[in-house]
């Protein structure tokens, strides 16, 4: 498995993912993830929609409970041609539970807590921490990746506009 040392930090300390290193052009894994329900659902169940993969370390998180609330937030903006998904290695009961405490209704969340497929997948799997980093991937209508983004710093949050600029690009 290929190794990327120092691609990220968490608190200014370098840290190591795993996987492979996606492009923008490459077509987009379509790997299964586990829903809140423990139901497999496969990232192709979304083509034909643009895709906003928003992958977390873990929800119970300050920085992650506010992407995943912001993304809540613009998921009713953006249209019903937009899926916009949370991924993190959280377990799918504790994504249920969150989402219902948070009042997230708008952004579905899955689990790559089972076997981190997508984490290798997407070369997002920190090694150290079997957590995921934190990204972003816009995915078009046909399962291509558009756009990524991968925050350096684990600790700090995306930047949403460039994320939002993407997707209106695709709509």
């Amino acid at each position: 498995m290929q190794e990327h040392s120092g691609a990220i930090t968490m608190r200014g300390n370098p840290l190591t993912l795993l996987g492979a290193k996606l492009s923008v052009g490459d077509s987009a894994p379509d790997i299964e993830l586990l829903d809140n329900e423990l139901n497999p659902v496969k990232l192709s169940s979304f083509k034909g929609k643009v895709c906003v993969l928003s992958v977390v370390p873990s929800l119970d998180t300050p920085v992650c409970d506010m992407q995943t609330r912001k993304f809540n937030e613009e998921a009713g903006k953006v249209g019903d041609d937009v899926a916009i998904l949370t991924i993190s290695m959280d377990l799918p009961f504790a994504q249920k539970r969150w989402c219902g405490a948070a009042g997230v209704d708008k952004v579905a969340t899955f689990s790559d807590h089972r076997d981190a497929a997508f984490g290798e997948a997407y070369g997002v799997l920190i090694k150290e921490l079997r957590l995921l980093a934190r990204a972003i991937f816009v995915v078009d209508r046909q399962g291509t990746v558009q756009y990524i983004q991968l925050v350096k710093e684990v600790s700090e949050e995306p930047d949403y506009d460039a994320v939002l600029e993407a997707v209106k690009r695709l709509v």
